[in-house]
C-alpha cells in the first residue's frame, strides 16, 4: 500500500516529469528502489529523503513535509530579519537595493508581497499609494493605479501570467500563484498574442508618472544557497531604464530627493 511519502514522493517525480529510471539516476538509487519507496515497500532513511528532495529540486517548505511524512522532524524554518541568524542576508539585501539608485529595486516574497524596496522603489510605489508590506500582484490584478497607469498592460499582464504559471509549477503547485494568473490572463484580452510575436530583445513595462513615461524592464536575484524556507522563495527584482529619456527621469528624481 503507498505511503503518504510515497504518494508524496510520486506526485514530485511526476510534476517534474522524471521517470523512476531518471530520479533513480540522479538520485544514485535503483529504479527499483525508487518504486518501493513510491509503493510503501522500502521505508527511506532521512538522509534519503533530504537527496531525492535536493535531486527534485523540492521547496524547502515542502520538504518538511515529505520529512514529516517520512516520521522525521523538520529541516528547514522561517526566520525574521531581524534574527542574528539573518544579520549578514539583512546587510547583503541593503548593500543590493541601495547600490542599484537611482534605480528602483525591491524584494518579493513567494506571493509578491513587497519585503524591502529601495528609496527610489518607495517613491515610486507611493505614487500608486503602495509600500512595502503591500502586495504587488494583488495591486495589480484588482484594477489599482498601478495597472491602470501602465500603457501597454495588456502585453505586461501577460508576460505576468507566464512568469506566474512557472514560479507555480516550480512549487509544485500554489493555487494562490495560479488564481492571480488566471486572472492575468483575463485581463491580457485576445489581442496580446499579436502583441508577443518575439520581434523585441525585451519587453519594458511603461509607466505612466504624471506627465512623463517611464519604460523600465527588470532582472530578478535569489539567494541560490538559501536554506531558510522564506529566503529561499525570495526574489530580488532590479528595474533599469529601457531608454535614455528614463534614465535621466530617474537620475533626476534621485538628485531632488
Amino acid at each position: 500500500m503507498t505511503t503518504q511519502f510515497g504518494g508524496l514522493l510520486r506526485e514530485w517525480r511526476e510534476t517534474r516529469k522524471l521517470s523512476q529510471l531518471d530520479l533513480g539516476l540522479s538520485a544514485n538509487v535503483s529504479a527499483r528502489h525508487i518504486s518501493f519507496l513510491e509503493t510503501g515497500r522500502a521505508r527511506p532513511s532521512r538522509a534519503m529523503v533530504l537527496n531525492l528532495g535536493t535531486v527534485l529540486d523540492v521547496p524547502r517548505g515542502s520538504r518538511n513535509a515529505l520529512l514529516h511524512a517520512a516520521g522525521f522532524a523538520p529541516s528547514y524554518r522561517a526566520r525574521g530579519l531581524d534574527d542574528a541568524e539573518m544579520a549578514p542576508v539583512t546587510a547583503a539585501l541593503d548593500w543590493m537595493l541601495e547600490r542599484h539608485m537611482p534605480y528602483p529595486a525591491f524584494a518579493l516574497d513567494r506571493h509578491w508581497t513587497i519585503v524591502q524596496a529601495n528609496e527610489m522603489a518607495q517613491m515610486l510605489l507611493a505614487q500608486m499609494r503602495l509600500g512595502e508590506g503591500a502586495n504587488l500582484i494583488e495591486a495589480l490584478v484588482e484594477g489599482s493605479a498601478l495597472s491602470a497607469n501602465i500603457e501597454n498592460w495588456p502585453e505586461v499582464a501577460q508576460h505576468l501570467a507566464q512568469r506566474l504559471h512557472s514560479e507555480a509549477a516550480h512549487l509544485g503547485g500554489d493555487a494562490y500563484l495560479e488564481k492571480m494568473a488566471a486572472k492575468l490572463t483575463a485581463q491580457a484580452g485576445c489581442a496580446t498574442p499579436d502583441l508577443m510575436n518575439g520581434s523585441q530583445a525585451i519587453v519594458p513595462t511603461r509607466y505612466r508618472l504624471g506627465e512623463t513615461t517611464l519604460s523600465l524592464f527588470s532582472t530578478m536575484s535569489q539567494f541560490s544557497n538559501a536554506e531558510d524556507i522564506a529566503l529561499a522563495d525570495w526574489r530580488i527584482e532590479h528595474l533599469f531604464p529601457a531608454d535614455e529619456a528614463t534614465r535621466q527621469v530617474l537620475e533626476t528624481l534621485a538628485a531632488g530627493s
